[in-house]
């Protein structure tokens, strides 16, 4: 029987997500894998692995998630300077700006899920001045 509940449970968190994940395509006009891309992208440039590693999606995944963000002009790619098979994801002005609205929208978060999120730090990076990486210059 203690299967049964735990796949009960289970059902009860995904619904949970997908109410937040609702909530956050309503006010931002985003997926939830694409508001993690756009954070841990954050003010740096970053590589597509990097990505994969940060948000645990899959890199097929992660090329079309990133690939949305670029239609929707958040996010632009470039290729390094000295070996160009090397790829940067970095934030465009407006995905920086939908960031910071990110960061400040109040989410409804559904009942299950707060727990989870009590006493939480803030995991998004702030703003920095970037650094090239060696590739890159």
């Amino acid at each position: 029987m203690e299967y049964v509940r735990s796949i009960c449970v289970m059902r009860d968190l995904v619904r949970a997500l997908a109410a937040l994940e609702d909530s956050l395509a309503t006010a931002h006009g985003l997926s939830l894998n694409e508001a993690m891309v756009l954070c841990v992208t954050g003010y740096e440039r970053v590589t597509p692995s990097f990505i994969c590693q940060q948000t645990g999606l899959s890199p097929s995944n992660t090329s079309k998630v990133t690939s949305s963000l670029e239609r929707k002009k958040y996010l632009v790619r470039r290729l390094g300077k000295e070996d160009r098979r090397q790829m940067f994801f970095s934030l465009t002005p407006q995905g920086k700006e939908l960031l910071e609205g990110l960061k400040t929208h109040q989410f409804d978060i559904p009942e299950l899920l707060r727990s989870c999120f009590e006493g939480t730090e803030p995991v998004c990076p702030e703003p920095a001045e970037p650094t090239p990486s060696p590739a890159e210059e």
